[in-house]
């Protein structure tokens, strides 16, 4: 792959484990989140990938993910950079509440909407419209250009940040981007050609050849 991009989200949180909203809520890996880092790492390493460049988020989820991901693959010293554009959706006034709760409390239907919709927001937080306002044009000023440069890039952040990406280089309309649902710790694979567009795409997940 010429123009290389590799999509992580980080892995299992202590919040994603109790299954409460998170957003910029800064919480750790559990105990599998960090065995599913290390896995993402020893799958790109085995697929003979190495990286020239990674950027992260703000939040110590996504950043303990790509640590232990470039501690597999030997690249301890690689350039990083992490940046809030890439933060978890804000959920506002859902942060820290149980998902079970919330829809026995509005509905399973509006909190449908409000985690997988494209331009409906929970109470005081982001939509997923609001977080790729941030997302697109970090993407478009600070990534987009490393990998054109010919740099080989690895993104570790999180499932909205990731999903408003994906939106963008898979095409996907408001829609589609609702059924989008992506594992934790499994890197996706994109190669693009020298205007941006998806040449080959490879999601390396459990059944994925070594």
């Amino acid at each position: 792959m010429a123009n290389l991009l590799v999509l992580v989200r980080h892995g299992q949180s202590v919040w994603n484990e109790k299954n409460l909203f998170t957003g910029w809520k800064d919480v750790g890996l559990t105990e599998r989140g960090e065995a599913e880092a290390r896995a993402a790492g020893a799958r790109l390493r085995r697929a003979g990938i190495a990286f020239d460049l990674a950027f992260t988020s703000a939040l110590k989820r996504a950043q303990r993910t790509l640590e232990l991901i470039l501690a597999e693959l030997g690249q301890e010293g690689l350039e990083t950079i992490a940046d809030p554009a890439l933060n978890e959706r804000d959920y506002g006034d859902l942060v820290g509440l149980n998902k079970d709760d919330a829809r026995r409390r509005w509905g399973a239907e509006q909190v449908h909407l409000w985690r997988r919709s494209y331009d409906t927001r929970p109470p005081g937080g982001e939509s997923l419209a609001d977080t790729a306002a941030r997302v697109l044009p970090f993407w478009e000023t600070r990534i987009l250009p490393e990998v054109l440069a010919g740099k080989r890039v690895l993104v570790s952040a999180h499932g909205n940040s990731l999903r408003a990406l994906i939106m963008r280089l898979d095409n996907l309309d408001k829609e589609q981007v609702t059924q989008l649902e992506l594992a934790t710790g499994v890197p996706i694979l994109y190669d693009l050609d020298e205007e941006g567009r998806v040449l080959e795409k490879c999601i390396l997940d459990e059944v994925a050849p070594a």
